[in-house]
């Protein structure tokens, strides 16, 4: 295996990911965050090189210094070969095993549902299934004009909103998910409504992996229209920094995926699947909540 450090070979990378970015969404999403000052620490690690058949990104070992912090210790993986994949999983220092982490894999059900052997290893895992949505031209998008109420105004998040964003995310509530998305918002394009006090309404927010992330309206403030002209922005958003306008879907949330399609964004054809591996599954076997309709994945 081989980590993969150098600029212009990360660079040849993404050009040869976003040739077919559709199959790569996560890791392409994630390579192009790399190359534009990595301010999530990610490191990628191939099986070989130039020629590949699997790579994953994963988090800089002086930012996933928390076994239990599922939320920093994300992988991302893409692999031409699944026997590849599991040999680049069994040797040294792939996998910290003994580490609480994320797998972001876009492949086939019986591919995915294979990825780290577990039946050999005796692993548990949760896996959480999202359809994955994604627009090819967001520069074509009509423009959204919600009716606001006349005290509410367009805004970013700020660091301070991490206390409601940590309250309202069904994968939040604990002091590891505020700092996560914390960090969401001190890096990555947001975009919100602020009321005349200056608290958010409605917002969405964006992730390491270039993705269109945490996305809520409070109660009081829903059927006005304010997600989708929320979501158009943030899709425009991200388009005009270089990276793919994509996001995920709960399949049970039948409104949310209305609401893409209607603006243009298309299912792709393979699900998008979250793979939690717990290491202290025995003790405690369901580390987050299934995610609520409406809620974005972690």
């Amino acid at each position: 295996m081989l980590i993969l450090s150098c600029s212009s070979k990360l660079r040849l990378l993404e050009g040869t990911l976003q040739r077919g970015c559709r199959n790569t969404l996560p890791v392409y999403g994630t390579v192009k965050t790399i190359n534009r000052g990595n301010p999530a620490v990610q490191e990628v690690l191939v099986d070989s090189w130039p020629e590949f058949k699997v790579f994953r990104t994963w988090p800089g070992r002086e930012v996933a210094s928390d076994d239990s912090d599922f939320y920093t210790n994300t992988y991302t993986v893409y692999y031409r070969d699944l026997g590849a994949h599991r040999a680049l999983l069994g040797s040294a220092g792939a996998v910290n095993w003994g580490q609480t982490f994320r797998i972001l894999v876009n492949m086939c059900p019986k591919a995915s549902g294979r990825v780290a052997h577990t039946e050999a290893k005796g692993i548990k895992l949760e896996v959480f299934r999202y359809f994955t949505y994604f627009h090819p031209d967001p520069s074509s998008m009509p423009e959204i004009r919600s009716v606001l109420d006349p005290a509410v105004r367009l805004s970013s998040l700020d660091v301070s909103h991490a206390d409601l964003l940590n309250e309202t995310w069904a994968f939040g509530g604990n002091e590891k998910s505020r700092k996560y998305l914390a960090s969401l918002i001190r890096h990555f394009p947001s975009v919100c409504l602020l009321d005349a006090a200056g608290h958010p309404v409605s917002w969405i927010a964006s992730d390491p992996f270039g993705a269109m992330g945490p996305g809520y309206t409070l109660p009081q403030h829903r059927g006005r229209g304010y997600m989708g002209m929320l979501t158009n922005l943030i899709a425009k958003r991200l388009h005009a920094l270089g990276y793919p306008s994509y996001g995920y879907v709960a399949m049970e949330n039948y409104p949310m995926q209305r609401l893409q399609e209607t603006q243009g964004f298309q299912r792709q054809p393979n699900l998008c699947y979250f793979i939690l591996h717990n290491p202290a599954a025995a003790k405690a076997p369901t580390l987050t909540p299934s995610p609520a309709p409406g809620t974005a994945p972690p």
